[in-house]
């Protein structure tokens, strides 16, 4: 009897937890666009970037909180909410996050988000994969819950890291053309490492010399290659020649061998 007590009692709270899981509402993926994102911006120049979230209440709650975060300095978020092409309300936020309230009774079929700010500097060099900051990366928050609705990660450089960049780039073109040589993967790893390490607009002059010098060991390497190319070639034409011209030696020889017996 106890057993089939605790049985049914599991059974009671099971059956529960499914109800209570089916009426609970589901989190609906917001869509999102973009105008204006950089595939990438110099460290200290002015970037803008305007974001769109679209029908922001459809299967989702009648209240939540759109959060902007930014790695920008020098922020101002401009947060405009319309409905059927009208302005409703708009907001602006100067700090590198913003909290912005949306309710459904206010009405609002699209969230417009502009952002204005200044590219921040690089902590790390790295040069596989490329250097990202955070441009913009906008969530949905209802409590203790964070959605994220899209993210927009932009590379960022400075003059010379991206002189170094574009040394390296090529020297591996090179490389790659040439089929390979190890001296010259040699010096474009050390190129990498000088990249990578650099701190001074001197380390990164440092990166390039180096790439080049690999760029220019590859080319040579091509160089000898195709020279040994057209060496092998040409002394392929001449046993050519020289077996075409022992061949008709040997057919004019045995012509004046059969005049002789005739």
């Amino acid at each position: 009897m106890t057993m089939s007590w605790i049985r049914c009692s599991r059974l009671a709270a099971l059956a529960v937890l499914i109800v209570s899981l089916a009426a609970a509402p589901t989190a609906v993926a917001l869509s999102s666009s973009a105008e204006g994102v950089p595939s990438e911006s110099q460290v200290g120049t002015e970037v803008s970037a305007t974001f769109v979230v679209a029908d922001p209440f459809t299967e989702a709650p009648d209240e939540w909180t759109l959060r902007g975060e930014t790695e920008l300095g020098n922020v101002s978020w401009t947060v405009t909410v319309i409905d059927q092409g009208d302005q409703i309300s708009q907001e602006t936020y100067g700090n590198q996050s913003f909290n912005h309230s949306l309710t459904n009774s206010e009405g609002g079929d699209e969230v417009r988000v502009e952002l204005v700010g200044t590219v921040p500097a690089i902590e790390n060099y790295t040069y596989d994969p490329r250097e990202t900051y955070r441009l913009a990366s906008l969530s949905r928050v209802q409590g203790s819950n964070v959605q994220e609705i899209d993210a927009w990660t932009p590379h960022h450089y400075t003059e010379k890291s991206k002189e170094a960049r574009e040394a390296i780039d090529a020297a591996s073109a090179a490389i790659d053309e040439a089929g390979g040589n190890q001296e010259a993967e040699e010096q474009l790893q050390r190129a990498i490492r000088a990249y990578e390490s650099a701190n001074s607009e001197a380390d990164f002059e440092n990166a390039i010399d180096l790439a080049n010098d690999a760029e220019q060991k590859a080319e040579q390497a091509q160089q000898s290659r195709q020279t040994m190319q057209l060496a092998l070639y040409a002394v392929g034409g001449l046993v050519v020649l020289l077996l075409i011209g022992g061949g008709i030696y040997y057919w004019r020889s045995q012509q004046d061998t059969y005049d002789k017996l005739g």
